[in-house]
Formats: structure tokens, C-alpha cells, sequence
């Protein structure tokens, strides 16, 4: 398994995404993308439906492999191993190996997957104590506290059925931060809510920027991309169009497809 040095690694991004691509048969749903995000840093990719801004997020957790390409967090190549020091030869790393990697990116998916049969404290619970081998009590101390980092202490008690859709997904991503992830990836955490709930979502985002999480979030949300983000990717048809600060992409675009789009959005 490839890891950069300690000296090359204080001077890189926390993530780097380098040329990932993507094929589903004749179709290329990403194609050869690349950036980095700094520790601490917030990177929101917007684009129009069906452009690969979710294709990409999956890629740089390994839930859908990319054909080609490398993703790099903390100096550690994602999901696969070079197979001798000198060339480009590289192959999978186990499965085993995969799951050791993703406990430290945490997911938040547009639906909430939770266990409907557990109390939100229970569904955030659960990793650590079967992952990460907490003891049920520890386990269950660390889902408190981060559930109340998502301002949800007083609906522990509660199963999903019993929770609006925001307090859901606050459960959700109480869960992702109770692995104590280097990385949280957010796909349209806000699409399946009632407009009404989407500020609770997003207030807890904005919490966990200014916390200093290193966050990837796809979203349509542009309000929250201009206040939050450090830099903003738009993508369409697979490949990252223009990608910058939020001032310069949603004031100065310059590519017109960027520009054609933004006009349909901010409106």
C-alpha cells in the first residue's frame, strides 16, 4: 500500500484526486477529474443532474470503483497497492484492507439508511462498538455527545419513524462522526427534505466547517456553497468544467457553459 513520506505529505492536500475516471460500458459517467482539498477545508461540487458529481464522490470512497485514476488521503492511496517500487504497476488492495480505509471517510447519503428497528442513539452507536470495538457503554457515551454536537441530545431515545426527515439525517451524520472520520462526504444531503427542514441540515454543516471537518459535499444548495465553501467545482458530463474560489465561479465565471448554467440557477 503507497504512502508518501511524512515531509511529502505536510506539503500536499489532505485529499487529492488525481484523473479519476469512470466507465459504465460504452459510457463515461467521470472522466479523468482532479483536485485537492486542504485539511480543514470545505469543497462544494455543483453541477446539473446526471453530470457525475455523485459518480465522482462514490469514487473517492471506493463504493463504485474507477477505471482509472488515484485518490490520496493522508498520504495513503485509496484502495489500491503498487505492485513493485519502481514503474505505474498498481492493483486492489483486499476487501479488508478497503473497509479499514473508508472507516475514515465518512458518507452521508441523499436517504438516511438508518436501522429502523434502533434508537437514534443505537444507530449511531453501533460503529464504533462493532468497528471500531468500544465497549457497548463507551459506544454509546461517544453517540450521545455527538448527537448533541447535531443538536438532537433530546430525541436519543427515538426511532426513525419517530423523527422528522431533517432529525434523520442529523442522526446520519452523528453516525459518520462518531467513526471519527478524516474526511465527511455529504451526496445531496438535502434533496429527499421538505423544504422546511433543509436549514437544520445545513446549519449542522456550516458547524462542522467552522469546526475545521474536511468536507466533499455535492449539493444544489448555492447559498450554502458561496457562504461555506473554500472552492466551488462545477462538473457537467462527467468532467470538472471550472473549478475556483466561490466569489470567482458565481461572479466571474469563465467558461460558458459554467455561465449558462449559473443563470438558470441563481435566480
Amino acid at each position: 500500500m503507497a504512502v508518501l513520506s511524512p515531509t511529502e505529505t505536510a506539503l500536499k492536500p489532505l485529499l487529492q484526486v488525481k484523473g479519476l475516471t469512470k466507465r459504465y460500458g460504452p459510457s463515461t459517467a467521470v472522466s479523468h477529474c482532479s483536485f485537492g482539498v486542504d485539511e480543514g477545508k470545505t469543497v462544494v461540487i455543483v453541477g446539473p443532474s446526471g453530470s457525475g458529481k455523485t459518480t465522482l464522490l462514490r469514487c473517492i470512497n471506493y463504493l463504485e470503483i474507477p477505471d482509472a485514476g488515484q485518490v490520496i488521503l493522508k498520504g495513503e492511496v485509496i484502495g489500491q497497492r503498487q505492485i513493485h517500487k519502481q514503474g505505474q504497476a498498481w492493483k486492489p488492495i483486499s476487501e479488508r484492507a478497503l473497509a479499514r480505509q473508508r472507516q475514515r471517510i465518512g458518507f452521508v447519503f441523499q436517504r438516511f439508511n438508518l436501522f429502523a428497528h434502533l434508537s437514534a442513539l443505537d444507530n449511531v452507536a453501533v460503529g464504533p462498538h462493532r468497528v471500531l470495538g468500544l465497549s457497548r457503554s463507551a459506544a454509546q457515551d461517544l453517540a450521545a455527545r455527538q448527537l448533541e454536537r447535531v443538536f438532537l441530545k433530546e430525541h436519543s431515545h427515538k426511532r426513525p419513524h419517530q423523527l422528522s426527515g431533517g432529525q434523520q439525517q442529523r442522526v446520519a451524520i452523528a453516525r459518520c462522526l462518531a467513526m471519527s472520520p478524516d474526511l465527511m462526504l455529504f451526496d445531496e444531503p438535502t434533496s429527499a427534505l421538505d423544504p422546511e427542514l433543509v436549514t437544520e441540515v445545513l446549519e449542522v454543516m456550516r458547524e462542522l466547517a467552522r469546526d475545521g471537518m474536511t468536507m466533499v459535499v455535492v449539493s444544489h444548495e448555492m447559498g450554502f456553497a458561496r457562504q461555506v465553501a473554500q472552492q466551488v467545482i462545477f462538473m457537467d458530463e462527467g468532467s470538472i468544467v471550472e473549478q475556483g474560489e466561490p466569489d470567482a465561479i458565481f461572479d466571474r465565471p469563465q467558461e460558458p457553459r459554467t455561465q449558462q448554467f449559473l443563470s438558470k440557477v441563481l435566480v
